[in-house]
């Protein structure tokens, strides 16, 4: 049976030096059986030549040649190139030069000739394997010297603006990329600001960014940022940006269609950048003038929502029987908060918070969000996953930090036996203990595909059966005492959210 010939890579180039032709072409069939990529030549004096003018890997020669040996061949070799892997043929062990001369030229190995090239395949492959290993080490030393060369630069005392632009032409060459932007928060701001530069495609505006920004990419960054962790995806790396004490300012996305080892300098690389751009905040070496900031802030959060908003109508546009859901929960949660007498800020999370607590639902399926039937095992633990989703949509950006708590643990009961974490009393954020009952008394009061709504009485009773195992007792008593005004409530509604 002919053995499968595998498919030849040219990953790797060796040359073949042997004044018989017999020889060559056998090594040559061993070669492209193995997926090895070989050029063969008979004259020792044209093969020095060739490696002069043509890279190769891997050289396997003879030692008994004419008109020269192959120590010489090799000497005249080490004179220009000293990278290349030599294997050195000898007809038999007692005819190889000596070992101090093998030590010398750098020939990293010798083979007897013989019938079988099963020992001469074996050199080869650990040669490769060496040769690889060299290829990843010197890639990773160039890069080293590549972030030497940036860092400086990036430490230089110039506006965070030139900072970030400096880094960011200092990334591009550890991994063969031209596109990568950065978003950092404004350490010298209280208000959630956030910084944006780009560069190659991404070099826009902050419209243009917010356009680009796909729900997936969006929930990536959001995950990168909040489990500062590095995120890679098929031709793109998001990585944290960490600050002091270990806290998430920022992230770096870099586009690339091979990062091999560059990921692990680009790991080394972002740490330099985040030290320095913390450098520049607390040196107050901010020259983007503070009206030119403000706008730019104020530009980029309008974008952001206007978007999570476009993507919250489309998920609420896929179902009749959801629409206007998030806008209900939104004012039940407010009224709840209200009857705490809560600040301001945070009737606003409230309200934020409802509008956008069923945006992880923009990446479950159709099947399973709009399924008629009881749903599987399977398909319930991906509805499960929206929490989850949502909170990294919304972590892409730190403007939103605080209401991502709300939409994370919306699903949370109180006995301890919601998703996704599990969290139990005064362990889940109060705020999403009141955003929880406002979207469970929607739920149950409007019409579904899969059931018809409850009446006010009913719904009631619900809250009443589950409050202190699904519920916060507390939260409950507050909407009992809210729903005596149902209907004006409803009036309300109607006239708020009105088509």
């Amino acid at each position: 049976m002919r053995k499968k010939i595998a498919e030849v890579s040219t990953e790797y180039k060796i040359l073949i030096v042997d004044d018989e032709e017999g020889i060559i072409n056998s090594i040559k069939v061993m070669l492209t059986r193995s997926g090895y990529f070989s050029v063969g030549i008979s004259d020792p004096i044209e093969a020095v030549k060739l490696l002069e003018n043509e890279h190769f890997d891997m050289l396997i020669l003879d030692y008994i040649m004419s008109p020269i040996y192959g120590d010489e061949v090799v000497a005249k070799i080490r004179e220009f190139n000293k990278d290349i892997y030599i294997l050195l043929l000898t007809g038999h062990k007692d005819l190889a030069p000596p070992l101090e001369t093998i030590r010398a030229l750098d020939i990293q190995g010798y083979c007897e000739k013989g019938d079988r090239f099963d020992q001469l395949l074996l050199l080869i492959e650990s040669g490769i394997k060496s040769i690889s290993q060299m290829r990843t080490i010197k890639q990773f030393k160039d890069g080293l010297n590549k972030i030497l060369g940036t860092v400086p630069k990036i430490y230089q005392l110039q506006p965070i603006d030139a900072i970030l632009e400096e880094i960011l032409e200092g990334l591009m060459p550890l991994v063969n990329s031209k596109d990568a932007f950065i978003l950092v928060d404004d350490c010298n701001s209280s208000h959630g600001e956030i910084i944006y530069k780009g560069i190659g495609e991404y070099k826009i505006s902050v419209d243009s960014l917010i356009k680009m920004l796909s729900p997936n990419l969006m929930e990536k960054i959001g995950y990168a940022r909040e489990n500062k962790v590095k995120v890679q995806m098929d031709h793109g790396l998001i990585l944290p940006i960490i600050g002091e004490n270990g806290k998430s300012i920022g992230v770096m996305y870099v586009e690339s269609n091979s990062f091999d080892e560059g990921i692990k300098l680009l790991e080394i690389y972002s740490v330099q950048a985040a030290t320095s751009i913390v450098n520049a905040f607390l040196h107050s070496l901010i020259n983007m003038k503070k009206e030119e900031l403000d706008k730019t802030y104020m530009e980029l959060r309008k974008r952001y929502i206007d978007t999570i908003e476009a993507l919250r109508l489309t998920v609420d546009a896929k179902d009749y029987y959801t629409r206007g859901h998030s806008d209900r929960v939104s004012y039940y949660a407010v009224k709840l908060g209200e009857a705490f007498n809560l600040s301001p800020n945070e009737l606003e999370l409230l309200k934020v918070g409802g509008i956008f607590h069923d945006i992880g639902k923009i990446g479950t399926a159709d099947d399973i969000l709009f399924k008629v039937d009881k749903l599987n095992f399977y398909e319930y633990e991906e509805i499960k996953k929206h929490p989850i989703k949502g909170a990294y949509i919304l972590s892409a950006i730190s403007m939103f930090k605080d209401v991502v708590p709300l939409v994370k643990y919306h699903h949370e009961r109180y006995d301890g036996k919601g998703y996704p974490e599990g969290l139990k009393g005064e362990e889940i954020p109060f705020l999403a203990r009141i955003l929880s009952v406002a979207d469970a008394f929607d739920a149950m009061t409007s019409d579904r595909k899969y059931r018809s709504k409850l009446n006010l009485e009913e719904a009631i009773n619900q809250f009443k059966m589950y409050s202190g195992t699904q519920f916060d007792p507390v939260v409950v008593d507050k909407l009992l005492v809210l729903l005596e005004n149902y209907d004006f409530m409803q009036r309300e509604i109607a006239a708020t959210f009105s088509e």
